[in-house]
């Protein structure tokens, strides 16, 4: 599905003329009555520009596109097999105005202060949904990002933001996704994924015990070589990230299917890596992604 030029338009021309139309059509969205039809997720992520990530491989402005992005999420949705979309507040509201969000999972991205590339990226405050707000757009969670890095001392008030962001929703019943990354820095001074498993494992664990109750936690994480440590480290229900797009597509789908065979593993949330893939097959991206997601549900049955 592509948009036309007069859907496009519509979506600034509600802002200006009836923005109160954004809540109503929030408020009649249609939800499943369950979070999954049979245990696995599948969701499209698309909340990296609200923290100033709008590049991609050798393309500064990959990402800046609006109209392109929403034609791409729209053909993602499309698949029977995707369940819903992780989003900031802008792109879930231009998805609701254009009727995609029907019977689909939608989660509210929460903390994008950390901003990519900034000095304070580590302290990544909560500038987009809290809890009340999720609630109040009728999304059905919350996702938010936790980098940890014991160098940095403002990766401790994102810690604690995040253990408040997670009772919060738990409070209402509400998802509660969070996104447990170990960071460095490199040589240059800049702050990196830090990719020792064991660092992972650990990441993993303090977010597994964020706030006073585990019951509507699932948890975001990276598809290492290592995926079988990481997944016994909790008994809560694992997503695979998809992270910036590799150069050998093979080799990550690979491994998103080596990560779904775990246990705990229950589905995955990926971004550029299917709405942005190298040859521009945003389709065949995502049905190869969804034929992996199936498999790993009929071996979980």
């Amino acid at each position: 599905m592509a948009l036309s030029d007069e859907q496009y338009r519509e979506l600034t021309d509600v802002r200006v003329h009836e923005p109160a139309r954004i809540a109503a059509a929030l408020a009649a969205r249609r939800r499943r009555t369950s979070v999954t039809a049979d245990g696995m997720m599948f969701l499209v992520a698309a909340d990296h520009t609200a923290r100033g990530m709008i590049g991609l491989r050798d393309d500064p402005l990959a990402m800046a596109d609006r109209r392109s992005m929403l034609d791409r999420l729209l053909v993602a949705l499309e698949h029977p097999r995707v369940d819903g979309v992780l989003a900031s507040a802008e792109i879930m509201e231009d998805l609701v105005l254009l009727g995609a969000l029907d019977d689909r999972i939608a989660i509210g991205t929460m903390n994008r202060g950390g901003l990519a590339g900034a000095t304070w990226t580590l302290d990544d405050r909560f500038t987009a949904y809290d809890a009340a707000r999720v609630h109040a757009a009728n999304l059905d969670g919350g996702k938010m990002l936790l980098r940890i890095d014991d160098a940095d001392a403002a990766s401790a008030p994102t810690i604690e933001a995040c253990a408040h962001a997670v009772q919060e929703l738990s409070d209402r019943r509400l998802l509660a996704m969070v996104e447990p990354i170990p960071y460095t820095r490199d040589a240059q001074g800049n702050a990196v994924w830090d990719h020792d498993p064991l660092k992972l494992v650990r990441a993993v664990a303090v977010s597994g015990a964020l706030s006073a109750t585990s019951a509507y936690n699932w948890l975001k994480i990276q598809a290492t070589d290592d995926i079988a440590t990481v997944a016994r480290v909790t008994s809560q229900p694992l997503l695979l990230l998809g992270g910036a797009p590799g150069p050998d597509p093979k080799a990550t789908f690979a491994l998103w299917e080596q990560g779904l065979a775990q246990p705990t593993v229950h589905g995955l949330v990926i971004g550029r890596t299917l709405l942005y893939p190298a040859d521009g097959d945003v389709a065949g991206a995502v049905a190869t992604a969804a034929a992996l997601v199936e498999q790993a549900a009929k071996g979980k049955r």
